[in-house]
């Protein structure tokens, strides 16, 4: 559970050490460490409405079960090592997004533009169980440009890739999930049968059909 702990400690530093919307630059204007939060799922998409937000909240945990049992059905399958880590990171993703959901509203203080949140502040949190908001603050707009005149829809108007702000969580779930679907076929591999090597039996059975008699060393030999 390397990457939930990680996870919690990236979001906690930067929930207590940046205002809301801040950015650092971490290598030039390609990879900025930007604080934002969002009520929804992953990469900042939102689930509108508070029973929305609820509803999200509880699939996840709910998700995360599952998750777990089958996890432990495959440790004790002994399925493929590579299936297992891939499962695991999708649900050290999931808590890690869970905890924000449940926890955060209760533990820290609002983010503003100008004020830092606390934790565990005397007049308590921002939010009630089940509705915290996810700390994001991964963003890497490697690509900046305009689309061409003759691109549809959004001509002459400028984009980002990579545009969403996102969290270690998210990237784990997003690298789980990738990999299942590039080595589904390795990971899902039933072990090949083994050969059976035929015996002594056989071979003597084999040679009595055939005619072919061993000679008897007893009998003496023709002159």
């Amino acid at each position: 559970m390397g990457v939930l702990l990680i996870d919690q400690v990236s979001k906690i530093l930067v929930k207590t050490n940046m205002t809301l919307g801040q950015s650092i630059p971490l290598l030039g204007d390609w990879f900025i460490l930007h604080f934002t939060e969002n009520y929804g799922m992953a990469f900042g998409m939102q689930f509108s409405g508070e029973y929305g937000k609820l509803a999200l909240s509880l699939f996840r945990i709910l998700a995360v079960f599952f998750i777990g049992f089958y996890l432990g059905r495959l440790t004790l399958r002994g399925a493929h090592t590579g299936l297992i880590v891939c499962v695991s990171l999708i649900m050290a993703g999931a808590l890690g997004n869970i905890i924000d959901s449940t926890l955060y509203g209760l533990v820290f203080s609002e983010s503003y533009f100008n004020q830092v949140a606390t934790m565990f502040p005397e007049g308590g949190g921002y939010g009630s169980f089940l509705h915290g908001k996810v700390v994001d603050m991964l963003y890497f707009p490697v690509i900046k440009g305009t689309f061409p005149a003759w691109f549809p829809i959004w001509a002459d108007q400028p984009f980002i890739f990579f545009r969403p702000v996102f969290n270690l969580a998210d990237a784990a779930i997003t690298i789980g999930v990738f990999a299942l679907l590039v080595f589904q076929a390795k990971f899902f591999k039933k072990p090949d049968q083994e050969e059976e090597s035929p015996d002594t039996d056989d071979k003597e059975n084999h040679d009595t059909a055939s005619g072919q008699e061993e000679p008897d060393d007893d009998l003496p030999l023709s002159a």
